[in-house]
């Protein structure tokens, strides 16, 4: 009988971790999105940005470096075997985060996100319950959102995108957000998953080791690029259409600027998915979310219609 094991992380070194390996831990690169999605639900909200200043500032601070950091050192903390065959440079595998450091640190995150989101307001503390929920589940046993690419790339969606939305909504408004406003954030939170498709490209072989069904994984990197790259234009496709019905034609007709650029580089993208996929990340989702801060400041004035 053949019996598999795990592959193991490099014997870590003792005592503390260095700050440089905490911050490669928290990944900062990956801090923009629910950051610049916070920022377009304060702009949507329609409120005086000047006088809210505190809750935009506390509100990027909670939704980039202290949750997403947090779900970043979640992730690495359960992913450190799969890691050993992906990215054994990785500071969990490599031996640079000592002993559970790296699940102390996901801890500590969660317990001051919930500290500073409970000073910023109710609206925020329980939004920010919602996120850590998600960003525990995405990668913890037994739940593991993850070992789904369909369920997993949606949660990682709705919580970087659709809910620091609406999180900054709420918080501005100190109320439920404007119908409008929350059907463009969850459209964009919808097509996230296609974004969060493209960062499965790298690891294929050892999700497909460790059961991971991740859509490129799942369906082969041809198949599962044209499913990123249908969801990713379909939601903007329906922002376009949401914003004409809304009589903001220039908002629309700049937003499907960026989508046919977008489409342009997915024909190259898709000629080589596992090849391009960084390349297609860098370019195509810096265009995508310009395409939500230009919704945003079309919401901005609806909201006061």
């Amino acid at each position: 009988m053949v019996v598999r094991t795990l592959p193991q992380p490099r014997p870590a070194k003792t005592g503390a971790p260095s700050p440089m390996a905490v911050l490669e831990l928290l990944k900062p690169i990956t801090w923009f999105p629910p950051m610049w999605a916070y920022a377009c639900g304060m702009v949507a909200s329609g409120a005086d940005l000047f006088a809210r200043w505190p809750y935009l500032m506390g509100g990027v601070l909670l939704a980039g470096p202290l949750i997403c950091g947090t779900s970043q050192a979640v992730n690495d903390w359960y992913d450190r075997h799969v890691d050993a065959i992906n990215e054994p440079d990785r500071v969990i595998p490599s031996g640079r985060m000592p002993g559970r450091w790296g699940l102390w640190v996901a801890i500590a995150g969660s317990l001051i996100s919930l500290a500073l989101a409970w000073v910023l307001g109710l609206w925020v503390f329980w939004a920010a319950v919602v996120g850590l929920f998600f960003a525990w589940a995405y990668s913890m046993p037994p739940m593991r959102l993850k070992q789904d690419g369909w369920q997993g790339n949606a949660a990682v969606g709705l919580s970087y995108e659709t809910l620091p939305w609406l999180t900054a909504v709420a918080a501005a408004v100190d109320g439920l957000p404007d119908p409008r406003i929350a059907l463009i954030a969850l459209l964009y939170g919808i097509g996230a998953h296609g974004i969060m498709t493209l960062n499965d490209f790298k690891a294929i072989e050892g999700d497909r080791q460790m059961g991971i069904r991740s859509l490129p994984a799942r369906y082969g990197p041809e198949r599962a690029a044209r499913i990123a790259c249908v969801i990713m234009a379909a939601a903007q496709i329906a922002v376009i259409a949401a914003l004409i019905v809304w009589d903001r034609p220039i908002h629309a007709g700049l937003i499907g600027a960026l989508t046919l650029a977008q489409l342009a580089c997915m024909t190259r993208f898709l000629k080589d998915p596992i090849g391009r996929a960084v390349w297609y990340s860098a370019i195509g989702v810096g265009l995508y979310v310009s395409g939500m801060m230009i919704a945003a400041v079309g919401l901005r004035g609806l909201t006061g219609a």
